[in-house]
Protein backbone atom coordinates (compact mmCIF):
# COMPACT_ATOMS: atom_id res chain seq x y z
CA UNK A 1 0.00 0.00 0.00
CA UNK A 2 1.20 3.50 -0.90
CA UNK A 3 -0.15 6.63 0.74
CA UNK A 4 0.44 10.36 0.43
CA UNK A 5 -1.22 13.50 1.77
CA UNK A 6 -2.14 16.24 -0.70
CA UNK A 7 -3.60 19.70 -0.20
CA UNK A 8 -6.25 21.04 -2.55
CA UNK A 9 -4.82 24.22 -4.06
CA UNK A 10 -7.41 25.13 -6.68
CA UNK A 11 -9.80 27.77 -5.31
CA UNK A 12 -13.00 25.93 -6.28
CA UNK A 13 -11.98 22.70 -4.52
CA UNK A 14 -13.15 19.35 -5.81
CA UNK A 15 -16.22 19.96 -7.96
CA UNK A 16 -17.54 18.05 -10.99
CA UNK A 17 -14.63 18.70 -13.38
CA UNK A 18 -11.78 17.76 -11.00
CA UNK A 19 -13.82 14.78 -9.77
CA UNK A 20 -14.18 13.57 -13.36
CA UNK A 21 -10.43 13.99 -13.92
CA UNK A 22 -9.68 11.93 -10.81
CA UNK A 23 -12.07 9.16 -11.87
CA UNK A 24 -10.72 9.11 -15.43
CA UNK A 25 -7.14 8.88 -14.17
CA UNK A 26 -7.98 6.30 -11.48
CA UNK A 27 -9.68 4.05 -14.03
CA UNK A 28 -6.43 3.82 -16.00
CA UNK A 29 -5.03 1.62 -13.22
CA UNK A 30 -5.82 -1.87 -11.93
CA UNK A 31 -5.10 -1.11 -8.27
CA UNK A 32 -7.57 0.14 -5.68
CA UNK A 33 -7.39 3.90 -5.11
CA UNK A 34 -9.00 5.65 -2.17
CA UNK A 35 -9.27 9.26 -1.08
CA UNK A 36 -9.68 9.98 2.61
CA UNK A 37 -10.73 13.22 4.29
CA UNK A 38 -11.83 13.75 7.88
CA UNK A 39 -12.09 10.01 8.47
CA UNK A 40 -14.25 9.40 5.38
CA UNK A 41 -12.72 7.08 2.79
CA UNK A 42 -14.13 6.84 -0.73
CA UNK A 43 -13.26 4.94 -3.89
CA UNK A 44 -11.46 7.28 -6.30
CA UNK A 45 -13.14 5.48 -9.19
CA UNK A 46 -16.55 6.76 -8.03
CA UNK A 47 -17.46 10.28 -9.17
CA UNK A 48 -20.34 10.54 -6.70
CA UNK A 49 -18.10 9.45 -3.85
CA UNK A 50 -15.53 12.10 -4.71
CA UNK A 51 -18.10 14.88 -4.93
CA UNK A 52 -19.69 13.90 -1.61
CA UNK A 53 -16.27 14.03 0.06
CA UNK A 54 -16.74 17.80 0.28
CA UNK A 55 -13.09 18.66 -0.29
CA UNK A 56 -12.74 22.44 -0.58
CA UNK A 57 -9.81 24.80 -0.98
CA UNK A 58 -6.88 24.02 1.33
CA UNK A 59 -8.43 20.71 2.44
CA UNK A 60 -6.01 17.92 3.29
CA UNK A 61 -6.75 14.65 1.48
CA UNK A 62 -4.93 11.36 1.89
CA UNK A 63 -4.48 9.31 -1.30
CA UNK A 64 -4.10 5.56 -0.82
CA UNK A 65 -3.30 3.03 -3.52
CA UNK A 66 -3.05 -0.73 -3.21
CA UNK A 67 -2.33 -3.25 -5.95
CA UNK A 68 0.01 -4.17 -8.76
CA UNK A 69 0.43 -0.66 -10.20
CA UNK A 70 0.01 1.31 -6.95
CA UNK A 71 3.19 3.38 -7.39
CA UNK A 72 2.24 4.71 -10.81
CA UNK A 73 -1.37 5.30 -9.74
CA UNK A 74 -0.32 7.31 -6.68
CA UNK A 75 2.04 9.41 -8.80
CA UNK A 76 -0.68 10.14 -11.38
CA UNK A 77 -3.36 11.10 -8.84
CA UNK A 78 -0.99 13.28 -6.79
CA UNK A 79 0.08 15.04 -10.00
CA UNK A 80 -3.55 16.09 -10.63
CA UNK A 81 -3.68 17.77 -7.22
CA UNK A 82 -0.26 19.39 -7.67
CA UNK A 83 -1.30 20.79 -11.07
CA UNK A 84 -4.49 22.22 -9.51
CA UNK A 85 -6.55 20.15 -11.94
CA UNK A 86 -5.33 22.46 -14.71
CA UNK A 87 -7.68 25.20 -13.47
CA UNK A 88 -5.22 27.92 -12.52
Amino acid sequence: MQTQDVTIKNRAGIHARPAAMIVQTANEFECDIYLEKDGNSINAKSIMGIITLGAGYNSLVNVKTEGSDEDKALEAIVKLFENRFEEE
